[in-house]
């Protein structure tokens, strides 16, 4: 063979190779729909996409900030790819804030009125509403107890500094409530309510508001929840009995408007499991009694 035929065959030969490696299965293998990228992950009951954070958008009241925010971030170790948010203030605050148009996927307030108004307004999905804990009020002293209070008599008396959370907040409602219950103590008289309240020097949006100032000391007493108290430690609490005290209920419900439905039903699943009630015992709160 010469050289020019032998050149001819090798380039004949590298053609060949060439056209072997571009056919598809001769070479590497393509991904056509059933590859890596487009596999999903469940964990937990909820469906994300490999690689991308879901959002979840929670509306809480304010005396749920410790608790929650437990919950939030055991919920995320969980299921990986979800992220939790939460916006805490006053039930009142918030349901305005969702009545104007804020975005959100649950909303759990520290009262029916709130939730009630919401549904009212078919902002709810109504077949998620259920109340899930409890929570009662005691009354809160700062640490050096510059009042001198030594029960609850001494909140009606004159020149005490007390504060309140405002009638239009939930706390607020019941802390009124107390008071005019404590009336009926005949220890206590039928003006305690309102000598308690001639005391009150402010009132405040919010219940953890109320924490604030008697930590501060800018004031000699307040009334709070009891979870409340188990999150501000250093406190003096005095408990209100239980023939005088309130019951708070707070329901948890899907926003008719969320954007992930799943992810919040799976959250709110996991909020009323056996696991998520021990956390909120912790925090201070009592299981739902179911009937």
């Amino acid at each position: 063979m010469n050289d020019i035929s032998r050149l001819i065959l090798v380039s004949f030969l590298f053609i060949l190779t060439v056209s072997a490696c571009s056919i598809p299965g001769a070479g590497s293998p393509t991904n056509s729909g059933g590859g890596e990228a487009s596999t999903s992950v469940l964990r937990s009951g909820v469906d994300t996409d490999a690689g991308r954070r879901d959002t979840l958008t929670i509306y809480a009241a304010a005396s749920l900030t410790e608790a929650f925010s437990d919950l939030g971030m055991k919920f995320e170790a969980t299921n990986p790819g979800v992220k939790v948010e939460f916006s805490f203030a006053g039930s009142q605050v918030l349901r305005t804030q969702l009545e104007q148009g804020a975005k959100a996927d649950i909303f759990a307030s520290a009262d029916h009125v709130n939730m009630d108004w919401l549904v009212s307004e078919d902002l709810i999905e109504v077949d998620s509403y259920q109340d899930f804990v409890t929570n009662h009020l005691v009354a809160i002293l700062p640490p050096e107890n510059p009042g001198g209070v030594q029960g609850l008599g001494d909140l009606a008396r004159p020149g005490l500094m007390v504060v309140l959370a405002d009638k239009s907040v939930p706390a607020g409602n019941y802390a009124r409530q107390v008071l005019a219950n404590l009336s009926d103590d005949t220890a206590l008289g039928a003006d305690y309510a309102a000598e308690v309240l001639r005391n009150v020097v402010s009132y405040e949006t919010d219940v953890r508001q109320v924490v604030t100032k008697v930590e501060l000391g800018e004031a000699d007493a307040g009334i709070v929840y009891a979870s409340d108290a188990v999150a501000a430690i250093g406190l003096i609490t005095l408990d209100i009995p239980d023939k005088y005290n309130v019951t708070a209920q707070y329901p948890i419900a899907i926003l008719a408007s969320s954007h992930n439905p799943e992810l919040a039903r799976a959250f709110i699943e996991y909020v009323t499991s056996p696991e998520g009630i021990a956390i909120m015992s912790r925090w201070g709160f009592s299981p739902e009694q179911k009937p």
